[in-house]
């Protein structure tokens, strides 16, 4: 049952809050002023504070200010019956949910303290996701190759600089795109991904630049593409190595300039992304080959970031195999299985050709057909999807 704080100095006003809002099944208290209110919101975490503005003491502004200071998802109502609109703007600004005046209709504040909870719930639920989104792009290893790696991803964060991450496929070139986009000043900004292999050639401008109804026989209206859509934060450019030289001739546009253009249309839109992109060829080969842009190239590898193979960080594989066991029997909703010692040197004896991708799938498979041990034996016998 959600919790409410009332802070009023009138005795009728939080007597009679009292009693509505206990007959509608919320735990209620009361103080008589800021600074008990403050007291009673430090020793235990409120759903919802109904405040009065006007008190001797502490006014409710500055009571609203030292809540606002705490960590906790309380949604502050201001009450005042010498509220204007200047007061309930400043209230609103300072991160008050609403305001509203005395004597307050009884509906009114009902709807209102519901409209809190659910805000103050969607805020839980969102941190939540985030949290396990997180856990889900996390960089797992102490190894020094993947060290190296985290090192580089702190320093190169919080700038606006491009970075290319190369590796091979399965390798975890994603992960890295995620962690410079969460730890970079645009985290709230949209991460649009775009895998550049997986887009036909005479669609990828489209769904990078979008295009204008009509521009082409499909095209029956207009749409943004990717570039806009991440206006604000990062743009992940997945095998960009498998890029037209087309696109690449308007994506080199967009870094020199800011700036786009639909497919079907003449009018520049200004964009505002951080570019990172990922490969697993050789750029440089594919240079020779005239199938890359050398000056796209320069462009986007103001950082590289290399992200090193599985079978070059074995030291890895029980902190992999954990961290994947806890993941997926979170997903399956069972209990988290063990690896044993010898399992993990049967792991550790394969050559892992598809990278941490390969390694999930038969943790996965592992975590599946085996028991609440998995044995060095589980491993010869299950590790291959061709099972022995």
């Amino acid at each position: 049952m959600a919790s409410i704080l009332v802070i009023d100095d009138e005795k009728s006003i939080r007597n009679t809050l009292k009693d509505v809002l206990e007959y509608e099944k919320y735990t209620v208290d009361v103080a008589e002023d800021g600074f008990r209110g403050l007291e009673l919101f430090r020793e235990r975490p409120y759903d919802v504070v109904l405040l009065d503005i006007k008190m001797p003491k502490m006014d409710g502004i500055e009571v609203l200010e030292k809540i606002m200071e705490e960590p906790e998802d309380t949604q502050v109502i201001m009450i005042s019956g010498h509220g204007n609109i200047d007061t309930a703007v400043e209230a609103i600004k300072k991160g008050a949910f609403d305001f509203i005046e005395k004597p307050p209709d009884m509906n009114r504040l009902l709807i209102t303290i519901r409209n809190a909870l659910d805000k103050s719930s969607l805020i839980t639920e969102a941190r939540v996701l985030k949290k396990k989104i997180s856990k889900q792009y996390e960089i797992v290893g102490e190894s020094p190759a993947i060290k190296k790696v985290k090192e580089l991803i702190d320093r190169v964060a919080p700038t606006e600089a491009r970075v290319l991450i190369t590796g091979a496929n399965g390798t975890g070139k994603e992960l890295v795109a995620h962690q410079l986009h969460e730890k970079s000043k645009r985290a709230a900004c949209p991460f649009v991904e775009v895998n550049c292999a997986a887009i036909p050639s005479e669609l990828i401008e489209s769904e990078l630049f979008g295009h204008e109804k009509g521009s082409f026989t499909s095209a029956y209206k207009q749409r943004k593409g990717k570039f806009e859509q991440a206006q604000g934060g990062t743009i992940f450019l997945d095998e960009v190595g498998d890029m037209s030289l087309s696109a690449q001739a308007k994506v080199l546009r967009a870094l020199q300039e800011n700036k786009i253009t639909r497919v079907g249309s003449d009018k520049d839109i200004p964009v505002d992304v951080r570019i990172v992109a990922a490969t697993n060829k050789d750029l440089m080969e594919e240079i020779q080959k005239n199938n890359f842009r050398e000056d796209l190239y320069h462009r986007l590898s103001v950082i590289i970031i290399h992200v090193p193979s599985l079978n070059e960080r074995l030291e890895d594989i029980p902190l992999l195999a954990k961290h994947f066991s806890d993941l997926i029997c979170s997903e399956y909703g069972m209990p988290v299985k063990i690896f044993a010692e010898d399992a993990i040197e049967e792991l550790k004896k394969i050559n892992w050709t598809g990278n941490v991708r390969e390694f999930r799938n038969v943790i996965e498979r592992l975590i599946i057909l085996c028991g609440n041990t998995i044995t060095g034996e589980d491993v010869k016998a299950y590790a291959h999807p061709i099972f022995k």
